[in-house]
C-alpha cells in the first residue's frame, strides 16, 4: 500500500478527536489557546530538527522570496482554520464544525480543477452540485450560511493546495510554518501576560501540562498530512478525509449532545450523498487506471 494512504488515515483520525482534547481546555480562551499552539508546535518542531539534525534547507530557504510567500499564506490559512475550529468547539459547534470537514473534499476537487488543471468528469460536478445544493437548503432554513462550515473548509482547503504544491517537505514546511506564527503568538502571549489576564499561569498543573502538549498534539498529524498530501493525489487525499468529520460528527452528538434535527439531517444528507457519488467515481477511476497500467 502506498505509504502516503496510512498516514492520510493516520493523519484524520487525530484530528477526528481533536473536539474532545480541546472540549477539556474550554477554561482558556480561544485565542489564547491559538497563540499557545503556535507556540508549543514550534518548541516540538525544533526537539524533532535537533534530534534529526536537519539544518541545511533552512539557509537557502529562507533566501527564497517566493517561497517565503507561500508558506506565509499557508500560515496564515492554517492558523485561522486553527482559531476557528477551536472556538467553535468550545461555542458547541462541533457539529456545524464537521460539516466544513465533510464539504472539504469537494473544496479539494474545485481547487484541483481550478488551480492543478486536474479534469472534472461528470459524475465529479454532480457531486459538486449535491454539496452545494445542501449549503444552500441550510443557508435557506437558517437564514445564514453556515459560515463556520464554509470558513473551515476554504481554508483549509486553501492550505492543502499550498502544501500540495510546496518545494519543501513535511517537516520543513511545518517547521517554516511555526516560524512564521511565532512571532505573532509571542507577543500576543506577553500583551495578555503583562496585562495580568493569563489563563495559563493561572491554571492547573494538569491543564498547563495539556496546553504544553498542544505542540505534538498539534504537529503530528500535520507532519503526517504533509507527508500524505506529497505522495497521493489531492482527490484520494479527500476521499480519505471523511474520517475526521464522521468522528467529529459522533463526538458532537453522541458525547456532548449537539442538536441534530431534521433540517440538518436533509442539508447534510444531500452533502453526503454528493460524498457518496464522489466516493463512487473516485473508487472507479482508480480501477480503471489499474487496469489500464495493467493491459
Amino acid at each position: 500500500m502506498n505509504p502516503g494512504i496510512l498516514y492520510a488515515f493516520a493523519a484524520f483520525v487525530l484530528w477526528g478527536l481533536f473536539p474532545i482534547y480541546f472540549k477539556t481546555l474550554h477554561q482558556i480562551p480561544a485565542l489564547e489557546m491559538l497563540a499557545h499552539r503556535m507556540a508549543w508546535s514550534l518548541v516540538f518542531v525544533i526537539a524533532v530538527l535537533v534530534v534529526r539534525r536537519h539544518w541545511r534547507w533552512l539557509g537557502p530557504t529562507l533566501h527564497d522570496r517566493r517561497l517565503l510567500g507561500r508558506f506565509v499564506a499557508s500560515a496564515v490559512l492554517l492558523s485561522a482554520n486553527w482559531g476557528i475550529y477551536i472556538w467553535s468547539v468550545n461555542a458547541g459547534h462541533i457539529v456545524e464544525a464537521s460539516l466544513g470537514y465533510f464539504i472539504n473534499p469537494l473544496i479539494n476537487v474545485l481547487f484541483g480543477y481550478a488551480f492543478l488543471r486536474e479534469r472534472l468528469r461528470p459524475l465529479q460536478w454532480a457531486a459538486v452540485a449535491l454539496a452545494t445544493a445542501g449549503v444552500v437548503w441550510l443557508t435557506w432554513q437558517n437564514g445564514a450560511p453556515p459560515w463556520i462550515s464554509l470558513a473551515l473548509a476554504v481554508t483549509f482547503g486553501g492550505y492543502g493546495l499550498l502544501r500540495k504544491t510546496a518545494q519543501l517537505g513535511a517537516l520543513e514546511g511545518l517547521a517554516l510554518e511555526t516560524v512564521l506564527l511565532f512571532p505573532v503568538a509571542v507577543v500576543y502571549l506577553t500583551i495578555v501576560g503583562l496585562a495580568g489576564a493569563s489563563h495559563f499561569t493561572h491554571a492547573s498543573r494538569g491543564l498547563q501540562l495539556l496546553l504544553a502538549a498542544s505542540g505534538p498534539i498539534t504537529a503530528v498529524p500535520l507532519l503526517l498530512f504533509g507527508a500524505a498530501a506529497r505522495r497521493i493525489p489531492l482527490s484520494m487525499l479527500g476521499l480519505i478525509q471523511y474520517v475526521t468529520p464522521t468522528l467529529q460528527l459522533l463526538t458532537g452528538v453522541l458525547i456532548y449532545g449537539e442538536p441534530f434535527g431534521a433540517v440538518r439531517a436533509v442539508g447534510y444528507g444531500a452533502i453526503w450523498l454528493a460524498l457518496g457519488v464522489y466516493s463512487l467515481e473516485g473508487v472507479r477511476s482508480l480501477v480503471a487506471e489499474r487496469e489500464r497500467r495493467a493491459a
